[in-house]
């Protein structure tokens, strides 16, 4: 079943750039360019620190910005953590949850759905990151997600679904110049969209936007966009060249 999405492109900044200088060209010459686009959503993920600086910059409400972590209690003794309400008080709209750099340092499928449900509960949207480390003949990459998604997912009601976004990201491709083929991303959006429906039933699908990330660039977006049938991106490097990340906005604007 197609259904139509007004496209999403995240800028997942990760530890960069090196300081709040940068990150304010950085921000400025992105909203110069990319918010005159239209039917597109964008979001721009910086490290936390630079949050606030970022909010105050920024004028369209079309751009939104995202934090990339969050911690599942509201206050505490948690050196070095951040809560949902803190980040919301920022001006953060989404968090990224569940990423596969955050789940290579120990990151459990149990501590994803408690970030998923407190950053719900707080009123803030969730970008769920699910994907597999390598593809095998037998199919067990898609058990593997599936579990990923059920597990995220698990005690969160159908009314707050219109709040989460799934990315799909292949971790054999984030970072390292290999791109999901098209067909690869169709087909990993299609399983997803089973397993909500199994889970959610088919009406969530017109609510949940299914995107892809993993070493996106302006060369491929237009491909993943017209023969994946993603819903957007979950842009990492490339959304660290203004130009670059521009030009994919409007390849979704066009879609």
């Amino acid at each position: 079943m197609h259904i139509s999405h007004t496209p999403l492109v995240i800028g997942n900044w990760k530890m960069n750039p090196k300081s709040v200088k940068l990150a304010i060209r950085l921000f400025q010459d992105i909203q110069k360019s990319a918010t005159r686009v239209r039917g597109v959503d964008i979001g721009i993920a910086p490290p936390a620190i630079y949050l606030s600086e970022l909010a105050r910059l920024a004028k369209s409400k079309r751009l939104k910005l995202l934090a990339q972590d969050v911690f599942w209690e509201d206050i505490g003794a948690r050196t070095g953590e951040m809560s949902a309400p803190m980040l919301k008080s920022t001006g953060v709209a989404q968090v990224i949850i569940g990423h596969s750099e955050r789940r290579a340092l120990g990151e459990t499928d149990e501590q994803v759905n408690h970030k998923v449900l407190a950053t719900l509960k707080a009123g803030l949207g969730v970008v769920v990151c699910v994907g597999e480390k390598k593809r095998d003949p037998q199919g067990n990459y898609l058990t593997h997600v599936e579990k990923q998604v059920r597990a995220a997912l698990a005690g969160v009601s159908k009314a707050k679904l219109g709040n989460v976004v799934i990315a799909y990201e292949p971790i054999w491709a984030i970072g390292t110049g290999d791109t999901a083929t098209s067909h690869d991303a169709h087909e990993m959006k299609l399983f997803i969209q089973k397993v909500l429906s199994d889970i959610f039933g088919r009406a969530v699908l017109s609510k949940m936007r299914i995107l892809y990330g993993g070493s996106v660039n302006a060369k491929n977006a237009e491909e993943l966009l017209r023969e994946g049938n993603v819903d957007g991106f979950l842009v990492g490097g490339a959304s660290l060249r203004a130009h670059e990340f521009a030009t994919i906005i409007k390849i979704a604007g066009a879609y």
